[in-house]
C-alpha cells in the first residue's frame, strides 16, 4: 500500500505489514521516506493508545501541520486491544491518500 501526497509516495509498504485502527492505515517507520515528516509540538493523549507524537508532513515547499501521527510507546492494554505492537507505526490524515 502507498501513502501518496501531491502525487509523491510518502510511505510504502506491503499491506500486511499495515495495521488498521478505527479506520486509519498506519505505516511502519521504516516504510515512511526520509525528511517527510516534522515532529510537532502539539500535545494529545488518546485515553485508550497513549500519548500521541504528532507530525507536520512535507510536500515539495508545502508543510501540512499535524497530518500525520504515531504512539511512539502506546498502552499495552492498546496494544493488546489492537492485537499488534503498533509502536512508532505512522497514520496520515485526510490530505494524504491511501491507495493499493
Amino acid at each position: 500500500m502507498k501513502a501518496v501526497l501531491n502525487g509523491s509516495v510518502i510511505a510504502e509498504a506491503d499491506k500486511n505489514d499495515l495495521i488498521s485502527i478505527e479506520g486509519n492505515w498506519y505505516f511502519p517507520p521504516s516504510s515512511v521516506a526520509d525528511g517527510v515528516l516534522v515532529e510537532s509540538p502539539t500535545p494529545y493523549t488518546c485515553p485508550w493508545k497513549g500519548v500521541c507524537q504528532y507530525y507536520s508532513v512535507a510536500s515539495g515547499d508545502d508543510v501540512l501541520k499535524d497530518r500525520a501521527w504515531s504512539y511512539p510507546t502506546p498502552y499495552a492494554s492498546g496494544i493488546e486491544r489492537v492485537g499488534k505492537d503498533f509502536s512508532g507505526y505512522v497514520a496520515f490524515w485526510k490530505e494524504v491518500e491511501v491507495v493499493e
